[in-house]
């Protein structure tokens, strides 16, 4: 949708958002956010890496993927993805960009979604 064009497809731009947002990810973590399908997300991520934009990590069967921090234009790219996600609606920045990422505090109790009382 923004910058898709400068990549030259439509896997680039979610992968690169969702790493703004959240720092790091998985494939398929990003594949089921966005509903794109796994094969397209490792691909990308993995052209991301050999470009050196990207590092990864393997945790037990996943391989998750965060910036390189030795990479020459890391500051300036993430200000510009930063602007990117600036001007998206807020609906769908809302939507793809601001999950809950940590688990429920222990003891924390489940508020009921409905108020009406039980028969």
């Amino acid at each position: 949708m923004f910058i898709d064009r400068v990549f030259g497809n439509d896997t680039a731009e979610p992968v690169l958002l969702y790493l703004q947002a959240y720092e790091k990810g998985y494939a398929k973590e990003i594949s089921r956010t966005f509903g794109i399908p796994l094969n397209m997300v490792q691909k990308q991520l993995i052209k991301f890496e050999a470009a050196s934009v990207l590092v990864s990590q393997k945790f037990g069967s996943v391989r998750l993927f965060s910036w390189n921090p030795r990479w020459p234009f890391l500051v300036t790219f993430r200000s510009w993805l930063q602007e990117v996600l600036a001007a998206m609606p807020k609906e769908m920045r809302e939507r793809y960009y601001t999950q809950r990422k940590r688990p429920r505090r222990t003891g924390k109790p489940v508020w009921l979604k409905s108020t009406k009382p039980q028969r």
